[in-house]
């Protein structure tokens, strides 16, 4: 039943509501305990029985009651209260946690802000008013103490967004013989004075134009290397896989002049063929192979060809040269047996199928 023989947490809410607790557990294992507190000193203590529990596992862990004074005495007692276990003197001020600030303002001027909020009405000395800022390119926050309750600050970029939030914090041990820190104001974001819902929507209309500008250079030089890539896939499957000329295009005037009439095409074009056959052959070459080609026409046509073909009278006067041509032209619809077909020699001299 030591004053000191237990530990206890004790928290003084902005000096409006006291807050006790107890490792139950493991000091009071087998027993729900009860709490007494009182703010009189000397003869005038009245005890006061504890209307709100803390629970742990059904167990009384703690006591929440209201400040009533600076000086506090607290008593653990056994489960009906006849048996004190634990007491402690204490001076309630020492155990101060501030609320959060109130009315905080932001005033900006060019690179420098200055960041206040409502002072205290008790024991504003006490406290000290911390700020903490980040910008979205920060990975921690950059800390600034003062006094309460206004600070100032310089060095910001206007052209980033910044994430704001501030406390109160207790003097140690001029005014609190623990470090309680009030918990932080709500976050606020801001860039070059203009409050913001987040630093998602810092998008400047310069960063949209940027922006534009990238992802259009980004699709022009895409096209650019499908172009170049292209056209070498053009060149390397022009020289794997040549292309197949068309045979329609070096008879262009046998489909488009005669549609596809031989005949009339050779009867058109015989003169022009026979004109540059001469031109590029010797004339004495020429009536050699002729000579060469016509021996071999008549020692071929032995027996029925000698029956089918009749000969003029040039080649009765002995004449050689005229009687190779009479060999040459058959009588009109004359068929010759070839190899099982039947050919028909016409007048003109082309044969029939």
């Amino acid at each position: 039943g030591g004053e000191d023989a237990i530990n206890t947490t004790i928290i003084n809410f902005n000096n409006e509501k006291m807050q006790i607790t107890w490792a139950t557990r493991e000091l009071f294992p087998n027993e729900n305990v009860s709490f007494f507190y009182t703010f009189g000193e000397g003869k005038n203590k009245v005890w006061k029985p504890c209307t709100t529990y803390l629970l742990d596992q059904d167990y009384n862990s703690g006591c929440l009651f209201k400040t009533e004074g600076p000086t506090l005495t607290i008593s653990i007692r056994n489960s009906n209260g006849s048996d004190e276990l634990f007491s402690k003197n204490l001076k309630a001020d020492f155990y101060i946690k501030p609320s959060p600030p109130e009315n905080v303002t932001f005033f900006w001027k060019e690179d420098t802000v200055t960041v206040s909020c409502n002072k205290p009405e008790r024991k504003a000395w006490c406290l000290r008013f911390e700020l903490q800022y980040k910008s979205k390119f920060d990975k921690e926050w950059q800390s600034r103490t003062s006094k309460c309750c206004s600070i100032g600050e310089q060095g910001f970029d206007p052209r980033k967004c910044y994430s704001f939030r501030v406390r109160l914090r207790r003097l140690v041990p001029h005014c609190n013989v623990v470090q309680y820190s009030s918990d932080w104001a709500a976050e606020t974001f801001w860039m070059n004075g203009t409050l913001l819902d987040s630093c998602d929507d810092d998008t400047t209309p310069q960063s949209k134009t940027v922006i534009i500008l990238s992802c259009s250079l980004a699709v022009l030089l895409m096209m650019l290397i499908l172009l170049i890539l292209l056209c070498k896939w053009q060149r390397v499957q022009m020289s794997v896989l040549p292309a197949i000329p068309d045979p329609k295009y070096p008879f262009a005037d046998l489909f488009n002049d005669h549609n596809g009439n031989l005949q009339e095409w050779l009867d058109k074009n015989d003169h022009v063929v026979l004109q540059t056959k001469l031109e590029y052959e010797d004339p004495e070459s020429i009536t050699e192979a002729e000579s060469q080609q016509e021996d071999g026409k008549n020692s071929d046509k032995q027996g029925p060809l000698e029956k089918i073909f009749t000969f003029s009278g040039a080649a009765e006067n002995n004449d050689g040269k005229a009687a190779e041509i009479a060999c040459l032209i058959p009588a009109s619809n004359t068929t010759a047996p070839f190899s099982g077909f039947h050919i028909i020699m016409n007048d003109d001299m082309y044969v029939m199928l």
